[in-house]
């Protein structure tokens, strides 16, 4: 239904066994984009601070409700200290991944 969040998506780092053997940890994880609808309050306050915590170097939040997308990086004491906001029409870059450049318009569909 509408008030289930949307699958997240990571990015991980390349590997020969593409992750056949065992599952990624946070070390093998470049991005992981949440999308939220009802879930931003949540994402922000609880997710974002465990992903900083394990060290996961950006996080994207896509922010239906608002049509914008965050890109939070620079993860230090549980916390990032960096967000970049996108809106429609603009584009976000990837810190991890400079060959990483979305359309805000494409991410929101």
């Amino acid at each position: 239904g509408p008030s289930e969040p949307e699958p997240d998506i990571a990015l991980l780092e390349p590997r020969d066994d593409f992750y056949a053997r065992d599952l990624p940890t946070p070390e093998d994880v470049l991005l992981l984009m949440e999308v939220s609808n009802t879930t931003l309050r949540y994402d922000r306050e609880v997710k974002l601070p465990l992903y900083a915590r394990a060290g996961i170097p950006e996080a994207w939040i896509v922010n239906l409700p608002a049509e914008t997308v965050e890109v939070h990086s620079r993860p230090a004491t549980g916390e990032y200290r960096e967000t970049l906001r996108a809106k429609r029409g603009e584009f976000v870059e990837s810190k991890m991944l400079p060959s990483l450049r979305l359309a805000v318009n494409d991410i929101l569909g």
